[in-house]
């Protein structure tokens, strides 16, 4: 009897499931004939694509800064940053050419798998001599390397005093850290130290918190100098690690071009990690980061930029080293650029409807409208008009372009202009010349609207 009683109950779930598999079946069939792909006759029966509902129900327009375009080889090039002009030298471009013919463009795979050749190697090892660091590692793009650095070391959980001027790769690395970030006024060292003293009685700065603090040598931003000595005494005073960015100032300041620390006599092993730039100095492409090997090694595991990207390609990388050896054998280069630094600053303040900014050692300048009572849009439209006035007429430089609504503390419209060791009186004369005819020419007034 209970044998009878199971067969039936087998024979009622078998029927259950029977059904449900010609159910499900006839209703599969039925949406596939319903939603069979239509074609359209027009196209000879091929298929019609298709399109997708747009994200946004209306356009978004984006402002762009334009493209400058080519350059004339003529024409007097002061927006470039080659500061001491050895992107043009013909030994340095020989040597790349022959590097180019032994080892191809590039590997096109990271340092760490198969994207390492003895050029790469050789660099880092001759910029750690000249840094007079334990070691150094290269990136093959200067704006991941500081960022990636600042990743590769702060953390969730950790605390950053950053100059509220930094450039824009250095906030993207505060912003991938996702540390708490506390920005101090620009070169303000009595405000950075209330900071401090303010997080160390709120206990935000204790010794289970790792603490940095980030600074540039050469503001990108202002083309001003840090105080390195006083920030120095307070990473010391309330243990900080210090990041610096000497991008601007490798191949400029020091008797033998090392940067701000030689400038000022701060010992190199002060500084936690030195993050510089190939691309201004040493006629090249990518960076490097310098310290000892502990915090370097550790950049090959953590550094992102360093770890997926390809590696630098062999041509550059023999460019850099041979532009180095320019600064140990040339030494003279570096005092030319110090004097024409000097000497544009000082014919920068005599002009008539500017204001600008920057230290006297700096290559970096930048030059703003004396006339405040506009927004930023019409002054950044104004300084265009003024760029173009100029390039037409031989002297080529460019509006710095900032992402307005995104950077922190977003600088006013200036024209940023770079000293090079080739300028002379002639050309600082022509510049400042054509400023102010462009000024008087396309620049705002109440009868002239911006382009």
């Amino acid at each position: 009897m209970i044998l009878v009683d199971l067969y039936d109950t087998a024979s009622w779930f078998t029927l259950v499931i029977a059904v449900q598999v010609i159910v499900g079946s006839t209703y599969f069939l039925w949406m596939k004939k319903k939603g069979k792909r239509k074609y359209d006759p027009l196209c000879n029966g091929a298929p019609v694509e298709w399109k997708p509902l747009p994200l946004v129900e209306h356009d978004v327009v984006v402002e762009e800064p334009p493209v400058m375009g080519k350059i004339d080889e003529n024409a007097l090039n002061v927006g470039a940053t080659s500061f001491l002009c050895l992107d043009k030298d013909e030994g340095i471009i020989e040597n790349a050419l022959k590097s180019l013919d032994k080892y191809g463009v590039g590997s096109c795979g990271p340092r760490g798998f198969y994207g390492t050749i003895d050029v790469h190697l050789e660099l880092e090892e001759r910029l750690a001599k000249f840094m007079q660091v334990e070691e150094t590692i290269v990136y093959s793009y200067g704006f991941s390397t500081v960022a990636s650095a600042i990743g590769a070391y702060a953390r969730r959980g950790d605390i950053i005093f950053a100059d509220e001027n930094v450039w824009f790769a250095i906030q993207k690395g505060i912003d991938a850290s996702r540390s708490t970030v506390r920005y101090f006024k620009h070169n303000d060292m009595d405000h950075l130290e209330e900071q401090l003293s303010a997080a160390t009685k709120r206990k935000e700065l204790n010794p289970r918190r790792r603490a940095f603090l980030i600074a540039e040598a050469v503001y990108f931003n202002t083309g001003e100098i840090c105080p390195l000595p006083r920030l120095v005494q307070l990473a010391r005073k309330y243990k900080l690690r210090i990041i610096l960015d000497e991008s601007l100032s490798i191949g400029v300041l020091g008797k033998h071009g090392r940067g701000l620390t030689e400038h000022l006599n701060v010992p190199r092993d002060e500084i936690d990690l030195i993050v510089g730039s190939l691309e201004h100095s040493l006629a090249s492409i990518g960076g490097f980061c310098a310290g000892t090997h502990f915090i370097i090694e550790h950049q090959r595991l953590g550094g992102l930029g360093y770890c997926f990207s390809a590696s630098l390609p062999p041509m550059l990388t023999q460019a850099a080293i041979n532009a180095l050896d320019v600064i140990e054998n040339q030494p003279d280069i570096l005092t030319e650029l110090e004097e024409n630094a000097k000497k544009l600053n000082k014919a920068l303040s005599t002009l008539k409807y500017f204001t600008f900014r920057g230290d006297e050692l700096s290559p970096i300048k930048h030059i703003y409208l004396k006339k405040e009572d506009l927004t930023d849009r019409l002054k950044h439209s104004y300084l265009r008009n003024i760029s173009n006035y100029c390039l037409e007429r031989g002297v080529a430089f460019a509006v710095a372009a900032y992402l307005r609504d995104v950077e922190h503390n977003c600088p006013e419209p200036s024209i940023r202009i770079a000293a090079s060791r080739k300028l002379n009186d002639v050309n600082i004369s022509l510049l400042c010349k054509l400023l102010d005819e462009a000024y008087e020419k396309v620049g705002p007034r109440p009868d002239l609207q911006p382009l």
